[in-house]
């Protein structure tokens, strides 16, 4: 839990045709505990941030640290086990396997990682509720509202306690009253680990500890928000 996940120097650039792109430049921060939202437009580097950030991509300059492990410095399948052992994940489409119920697609990490069955049934019922969908343990996302998959998808992400979780546009898709209840169970889960959130929507980054603004691929301002 004490591994600070810290970017130096951070770049990606990609050819389209004669042209360069450059998707981000000179980005360095490191990510205290407590929750960080990245925002800024279209195109401004969030999306390729957060692939950099949990090892889905690889950078053209600098690097990701967690604590001295230099990801970029790691084999594929060396990252995968790093994003399975420390990192958890909410989308935007809570991609959950529809042909498992709410509390084995919760269970489905636990599965990966090696604990036993009675083990991870009881794990993957204790998240469901602490998500407040206990009763929802036994149904097929399709009989889940979004709201629900979502809170199912959190509960999935901190199945095995991970120290850092990220979340790219967790409420996007949601209607108003889902988005309070995700967005309260996404700060709550936040308050003892490394939150970074990628979204559109600043009234949600505003409720983050700290806000990073990017612009044209690079980060122009840190704020913290106003209590309250």
């Amino acid at each position: 839990m004490t591994s600070v996940l810290r970017a130096e120097n951070l770049g990606k650039r990609y050819r389209q045709g004669e042209k360069e792109v450059v998707a981000l430049e000179g980005f360095t921060f490191a990510f205290p505990q407590g929750s960080t939202a990245v925002v800024g437009p279209s195109g401004s580097g969030k999306t390729t941030l957060l692939n950099l950030l949990a090892g889905f991509d690889l950078p053209t300059e600098g690097g990701v640290y967690l604590g001295e492990l230099a990801l970029n410095r790691l084999s594929e399948d060396q990252r995968a086990e790093v994003r399975l052992q420390h990192m958890g994940f909410v989308f935007q489409q809570w991609n959950l396997i529809p042909t498992l119920t709410a509390w084995e697609n919760v269970a489905f990490p636990l599965l990966l990682a090696g604990l036993p069955p009675k083990a991870r049934k009881e794990r993957a019922l204790e998240l469901l509720e602490r998500v407040g969908l206990l009763e929802r343990a036994h149904h097929l996302p399709s009989r889940l509202s979004g709201g629900e998959q979502q809170r199912v998808a959190l509960a999935r992400a901190l199945a095995l306690d991970p120290p850092i979780l990220f979340a790219d546009e967790p409420t996007g898709n949601l209607d108003a009253t889902s988005r309070e209840q995700v967005a309260s169970l996404l700060f709550e889960a936040g308050e003892k680990r490394t939150l970074i959130l990628v979204t559109h929507d600043l009234e949600l980054a505003s409720q983050a500890d700290r806000i990073l603004h990017l612009k044209g691929g690079r980060l122009v301002r840190v704020a913290t928000p106003a209590p309250g």
